[in-house]
């Protein structure tokens, strides 16, 4: 009994040893409305959706699966790793000429009326030196979900 007991202290604090602080940070999760521009495409739209990976979040790091919709429904899947305000994005641009990489920057805050924005500076490497721009992007308004009333 005394080595089972002793077993299961043990096996407790090698979990607990190895646990990883719970996640602190602020969650950006949620959906995006963004203008963007580029030297290639000009102006343009698109959505960005970003959502919180529990799992590999921890303390004020944030890991995120990142996904953006273009004006003409084309969808990219990539990911962005944040540290506090700071976030990282990349995904890949498949195209007919093969694929690309986009690897950008921002910083979160809050606007005027509480919803986090991002200015997402970028590079898309190519082999005639490249693609620079900027994403601006704001949350949009969570949906507001009416509740029947109750009798």
């Amino acid at each position: 009994m005394k080595k089972l007991v002793l077993l299961v202290v043990l096996l407790g604090s090698a979990n607990a040893v190895g646990a990883k602080p719970a996640f602190t940070g602020n969650n950006y999760s949620g959906e995006y409305q963004c203008k963007g521009s580029n030297d290639q495409v000009g102006d343009y739209e698109m959505v960005v959706r970003l959502k919180l990976n529990r799992i590999s979040s921890h303390g004020t790091f944030g890991a995120y699966s990142y996904e953006t919709e273009t004006e003409n429904s084309v969808v990219y899947a990539g990911q962005a790793a944040a540290d506090g305000n700071r976030i990282a994005v990349s995904f890949n641009l498949t195209e007919a000429h093969g694929v690309e990489h986009s690897t950008g920057i921002a910083t979160m805050k809050k606007n005027e009326v509480g919803r986090w924005t991002f200015k997402r500076l970028y590079y898309e490497g190519d082999d005639n030196g490249g693609i620079y721009g900027t994403e601006t992007c704001v949350m949009k308004p969570l949906p507001v979900v009416k509740r029947p009333k109750k009798k």
